[in-house]
């Protein structure tokens, strides 16, 4: 336990009880399962719960417990104090060719993405990946993208478990070695890509978008499409749409020198 949760022990357990449900993806859990995640007495659980219910982070359904909607309140207040993600939207929307991709926005979490953008577009196929929702960053080509950011050590540091590198499908990189020489791949070519690691089917691709400055972290922006549709064409062409959108992001002053001169800003 770390030095915060020891000093407030009832805060560091509601937060382990909002974790739990946000992993559970939306299906409740029940009382039992909640004290068995949190390796405390049931009463100690209900305590937890019974204020986070009061407060709307969590809620009672028929079969359990599920997140409430303030934490949907709270996530909104962070995005809207988070301008790249409101750019990302503005971007995306603008271009001829993304408005009609499947695009993602991404930041690093240890061994995992968040994602906290993601335009839909007209792609004809679903991902269950949302805003909120993490994934390993072994697999994703935006977690890739964010990887390449850091040391060949540090990533060996991170990724030491072998847990932290699942398999979604037969083509997810489990090994570190592997992990490690795609990351190296990743800073060469300086994108990133995923072939059927997370989607059967599915190929990904991603770029880091710079932080605005030292206090603020790197997004990656990615974009997916069915593996039929990818070819070197559509990749390059995808490629700069995302350098503009992320350009556009990382320096709100492009946008101007873009509107005065006509010439997009690289």
């Amino acid at each position: 336990m770390s030095d915060a949760a020891e000093k407030a022990p009832a805060v560091a357990r509601a937060v382990r009880v909002l974790d739990l449900l946000g992993d559970a993806l939306g299906e409740p859990l029940t009382l039992s399962e909640l004290a068995r995640g949190l390796g405390a007495a049931k009463s100690s659980t209900l305590n937890v719960i019974s204020a986070l219910e009061e407060g709307g982070l969590v809620r009672r359904s028929d079969t359990g417990y599920v997140l409430g909607r303030k934490v949907v309140e709270l996530g909104g207040a962070y995005l809207r104090a988070f301008d790249p993600v409101l750019e990302f939207y503005r971007a995306c929307a603008d271009s001829e060719i993304l408005r009609h991709e499947r695009t993602q926005l991404a930041v690093l979490d240890g061994t995992h993405v968040i994602y906290v953008g993601a335009h839909v577009g007209r792609a004809p196929f679903r991902l269950s990946a949302g805003i909120g929702s993490r994934y390993p960053a072994s697999i994703t080509a935006v977690g890739n993208a964010l990887l390449a950011e850091l040391s060949n050590d540090e990533i060996a540091r991170r990724f030491a478990d072998d847990e932290t590198r699942p398999a979604f499908t037969d083509r997810s990189t489990t090994s570190l070695d592997g992990l490690i020489a795609k990351i190296d791949a990743t800073r060469e070519r300086g994108y990133s890509l995923d072939h059927g690691e997370v989607y059967p089917g599915l190929a990904g691709f991603a770029v880091v978008v710079p932080p605005q400055s030292s206090g603020e972290v790197s997004l990656a922006l990615g974009a997916s499409l069915l593996e039929s549709a990818f070819t070197d064409e559509v990749l390059a062409e995808l490629l700069t749409e995302l350098h503009i959108v992320g350009r556009r992001m990382s320096n709100p002053m492009n946008l101007a020198t873009e509107a005065l001169t006509g010439h997009i800003v690289t």
